[in-house]
C-alpha cells in the first residue's frame, strides 16, 4: 500500500487530502501520490463539503471533532488537515485500518 506524507508539525501531525466534491457517496478511498483521497457528497458551498470532511476524518480517526482542523486548501481540492491527540503512526494505522474494512 502507498505511503502517506505525514509530516509533525508541532504537537499536530499533518494529514494531506485531496477531495472531490459532489461524489455518489462519502467514502475515503485510497492513496495516491501521498494524498489521502476522500469523495464527499456535500458541495463546496458555504464551506459544507470542508464541515463534512472535518466530521469524516474525526470519526475515521476516533477523535474529537475538535482535534481536526483545516491547516490549508479552504478553497481548493488539496488541503492540509492537522490533527491533534495522534503521533504520525497512529494516525497511518487508523487511516489503513479503515482503507482496509
Amino acid at each position: 500500500m502507498p505511503l502517506l506524507r505525514l509530516e509533525n508539525r508541532g504537537s499536530e501531525v499533518v494529514l494531506p487530502v485531496r477531495v472531490f466534491p459532489r461524489a455518489a457517496s462519502t467514502q475515503i478511498t485510497e492513496i495516491r501520490q501521498g494524498r489521502l483521497l476522500v469523495r464527499l457528497t456535500q458541495a463546496p458551498v458555504d464551506g459544507a463539503a470542508n464541515l463534512a470532511l472535518l466530521k469524516l476524518l474525526a470519526k475515521t480517526l476516533d477523535v474529537r471533532r475538535s482535534a481536526v482542523r483545516l491547516g490549508r486548501g479552504d478553497h481548493a481540492r488539496e488541503k492540509q488537515i492537522m490533527v491533534t491527540g495522534l503521533t504520525v503512526a497512529q494516525l497511518e494505522r487508523r487511516v489503513r485500518a479503515a482503507l482496509s474494512a
